[in-house]
């Protein structure tokens, strides 16, 4: 049986009014001797505050929406990395003293539906195309970021990766290594975007060392492991020129090393790999993976903070917060000791 604060005022001998200013720390109007007798029932009894009474009393529910795509298969599009990044966001909120609810959205009526319906205080999208969040819409003026993305709407003045910079870093690893035909693995994009940006610093990469990418070293596939599987297996047979490959995603690359593992081809005595996002997934796997790391940490703190600024203050951001990568190296990149 749930306590109230009518059994506590009851037990304690004082007023409503009274338990809930000990409860809320209220204290100016309160005596020692009455504090430590409430506190000392609320131990004993085990009362715990009524969530919902208080969002109703502060006229806020404390709650943010963590949104992300649900396809027409009813599944969740939830990657290694966005798992992550969901981890990090519940603990940066909840030691502000907001709770994340996590919903699948799979058209752009549901964002305002989530929104009314939850009566959230704000929304994180993840894991959207820009072109989505575009139309996404609160018609109650409910503040929304949006991570990791390109799209020109003011949602999309939020948290993203330095993502040109992390496809600049890992071509030139494997340039610098003497590979000079690096295949790129990654989802079809558009002119703007993640995957657009990490392409663009790939080429640039390509440039700034006086080689020549050939566009026919480019496969455009979804990111999951079973693909980059398929990849693997055929990636010789397909690309016979190329000794490399940059994985857009981890678990795209941990999935064509697997492939090619499969085909007998080793890693990196043959082909070798570099991913994307730093997930655990990379340390798993014998070799272990030269990846890109992003700062989760970083990038879910930026966007807690920026989104609280904006509940709690009307104070919206005018730029996107972008936060660096590095290149760290393990055990899937081998040097090419005669390039073609």
């Amino acid at each position: 049986m749930r306590i109230t604060l009518k059994d506590v005022a009851d037990e304690a001998g004082v007023s409503l009014m009274t338990v809930s200013n000990v409860v809320n720390g209220n204290h100016a109007k309160v005596s020692g001797a009455t504090i430590a007798r409430v506190q000392e029932i609320i131990t004993r009894r085990g009362y715990v505050p009524s969530a919902s009474a208080r969002s109703l009393a502060a006229k806020s529910s404390r709650l943010i929406g963590l949104l992300v795509p649900s396809g027409d298969d009813q599944s969740l599009t939830l990657s290694p990395h966005n798992v992550a990044v969901f981890g990090v966001l519940e603990r940066q909120l909840r030691d502000r003293g907001y709770h994340l609810l996590f919903r699948g959205v799979s058209s752009p009526a549901e964002v305002d539906v989530a929104l009314k319906s939850w009566n959230l205080d704000g929304a994180v999208l993840l894991g959207f195309l820009d072109e989505d969040v575009e139309v996404f819409v609160s018609s109650a003026g409910t503040p929304i970021l949006a991570l990791d993305s390109y799209s020109v709407s003011p949602k999309a003045r939020g948290v993203r990766s330095d993502d040109f910079e992390g496809g600049r870093l890992a071509a030139a690893h494997l340039l610098d290594r003497g590979h000079r035909r690096i295949l790129f693995a990654g989802p079809a994009f558009s002119d703007i975007g993640v995957v657009r940006q990490r392409f663009e610093g790939f080429l640039r990469a390509h440039r700034v060392a006086g080689v020549d990418w050939n566009p026919s070293d480019q496969a455009a596939l979804e990111t999951t492991y079973p693909r980059g599987i398929s990849l693997g297996q055929t990636l010789r047979e397909r690309y016979p020129q190329v000794t490399a490959v940059f994985a857009t995603a981890d678990i795209l690359a941990v999935g064509v090393m697997e492939g090619l593992r499969l085909a007998g081809a080793r890693v990196p005595g043959d082909v070798s790999v570099v991913g994307f996002d730093n997930v655990d997934i990379g340390l798993y796997v014998t070799p272990k993976l030269t990846t890109i790391a992003q700062d989760d940490v970083a990038k879910a703190s930026a966007a807690v903070r920026m989104l609280l600024a904006e509940i709690e203050g009307g104070a919206t951001a005018t730029a996107p917060v972008v936060v660096g990568v590095e290149l760290v190296e393990r055990e899937s990149v081998a040097a090419v000791l005669h390039p073609a």
